[in-house]
This record gives structure tokens, sequence and C-alpha cells, in this order.
């Protein structure tokens, strides 16, 4: 499943990213951020409408993604 596809606080791990997809300004920063292969993300909000952004929990973090941008992480859900 996608990261934009996540129901909302599930935890997951994240199984492959589809970097080719990203621009590469947004693949530097999800990189700086930590977000990689194996790593515990959560997503805690969507904005009104479907729309951008995705609040996102990424280990202690959170971030803001764009919806392209969570379409592009794919990942494994976790029992909660």
């Amino acid at each position: 499943m996608r990261l934009d596809q996540l129901p909302l606080n599930r935890p997951a791990r994240v199984s492959a990213i589809a970097w080719g997809e990203l621009a590469d300004t947004a693949a530097r920063r999800l990189r700086e951020l930590g977000l990689d292969e194996g790593v515990m993300v959560e997503a805690l909000h969507v904005a009104p409408f479907g729309k951008d952004p995705i609040a996102c929990r990424v280990g202690r973090m959170t971030v803001a993604l764009r919806r392209a941008q969570a379409h592009a992480i794919s990942v494994e859900a976790l029992a909660a």
C-alpha cells in the first residue's frame, strides 16, 4: 500500500520508495528528514477534501508531505 492510502493513526514501516518518481529536491528533502526503507511512519492528518498536505510522523518527527510524495512511498501496515 502507498503512504497516501494508509489509514490515519495506523503505524507502518516504509518498504520501498520510488525515488525516480520524485523531483530531485523532493527526494533530497525526504532523505534529509531520514525517510528511507525500514523507517516507521504514521499518517496523522489529511487536509480537507483530500488535498495537500498529509501530516505524517516519521520516527519522532511530524512532517508535511505532498500527496504525490506520499504516493511514491510504499508501506507495510503494522498491527495497531
